[in-house]
């Protein structure tokens, strides 16, 4: 099993969130999880490949040529794949990996998130789409994904797909556990 995880390049303003990516990385290696992630080496990034690697397990990082030309790539990987574009870099990071891990992280995150969940609410993968919610980091996500859901723009289905726990471990057992379900987005002829 490998999982994608999507985070900060930045380590945030608080001290919890490059633990916490810390210890998703010790918690992949002792899981025996491979991680696939965007192959740099700085922020929570680095942090998490570091810790899978200290503990044993496999990285695989994906980064565009402009990127590694920016000498952001880890230095240390085993396996950095370097591509065209921003688009393959998500493709291939999408296609490695059996489901998908958000970390505290800016406006990449949030986009690498939200594109594999859409791929998932159309049925385009059935892969479990995750947040690890460091220090209520997406607390207000949350509640704003449910007033979505109130308003009518998403079914509470493909809310529900969306896998939130605070603790690496628990997260994990969720993932494993995951079963997608037999709904479709389409809506019925008819409806509005």
């Amino acid at each position: 099993m490998r999982l994608c995880v999507f985070c900060g390049s930045n380590a945030g303003s608080d001290s919890s969130y490059l633990e916490a990516a810390r210890g998703l990385g010790e918690a992949l290696a002792r899981e025996r999880i491979g991680l696939v992630y965007g192959g740099a080496s700085v922020g929570l990034m680095g942090a998490v490949a570091d810790a899978v690697m200290a503990g044993g397990g496999e990285v695989i990082g994906v980064m565009p040529q402009s990127l590694v030309d920016k000498e952001i790539a880890h230095k240390n990987l085993p396996d950095l794949r370097i591509v065209g574009s921003m688009h393959e870099r998500k493709a291939l990071m999408a296609e490695l990996a059996d489901g998908f891990v958000a970390l505290p992280g800016g406006l990449g995150t949030f986009e690498e998130l939200f594109e594999v969940w859409t791929w998932a609410q159309l049925g385009y993968h059935r892969k479990p789409c995750s947040l690890l919610n460091v220090s209520g980091f997406y607390d207000k996500l949350t509640g704003f994904l449910d007033d979505v859901v109130e308003r009518g723009f998403v079914k509470p289905v493909h809310r529900s797909m969306l896998i939130v726990e605070q603790e690496p471990d628990a997260l994990i057992r969720a993932l494993r556990a995951y079963e997608p379900p037999a709904v479709t987005k389409w809506i019925k002829a008819g409806e509005r």
